[in-house]
């Protein structure tokens, strides 16, 4: 499981880096903690860091049963194409909000297979 593990990494990667951008726009724009209001380019950081950290759950729990019960090579793809759409989304998003569909289909379909390969992975066991 080297390889799903090394796809978690990325994962938390990808958090932490949105979250950074996030924290950079918060000071930036001088939006003082606790709120939530800002320019767009504040907006859209916070929204792209929070959405990721939605997706968090959806990503880790099939990550890890796929790599379990049908192997280590397809959850690390799973992942890390997770990966790639969450950057996809980002830097969408960033530019202009209307586009960051591709990322986020991208990274439903990982998801997705994720899932998927958990279930395959089961019903050969």
């Amino acid at each position: 499981m080297v390889l799903t593990a090394w796809a978690t990494l990325a994962v938390l990667g990808v958090y932490f880096w949105t979250a950074m951008v996030a924290g950079v726009a918060r000071v930036k724009y001088k939006v003082a903690a606790p709120s939530m209001d800002g320019p767009l380019p504040f907006l859209s950081a916070q929204r792209v860091h929070a959405n990721t950290l939605e997706q968090m759950p959806l990503v880790l729990v099939p990550l890890w049963l796929c790599g379990h019960f049908l192997g280590d090579r397809w959850a690390a793809a799973g992942g890390l194409l997770w990966c790639v759409g969450r950057i996809l989304y980002a830097l969408g998003y960033y530019r202009d909000p209307s586009k960051r569909e591709l990322g986020f289909v991208v990274g439903m379909v990982a998801c997705g297979a994720l899932v998927a390969g958990s279930a395959t992975g089961l019903l050969l066991q």
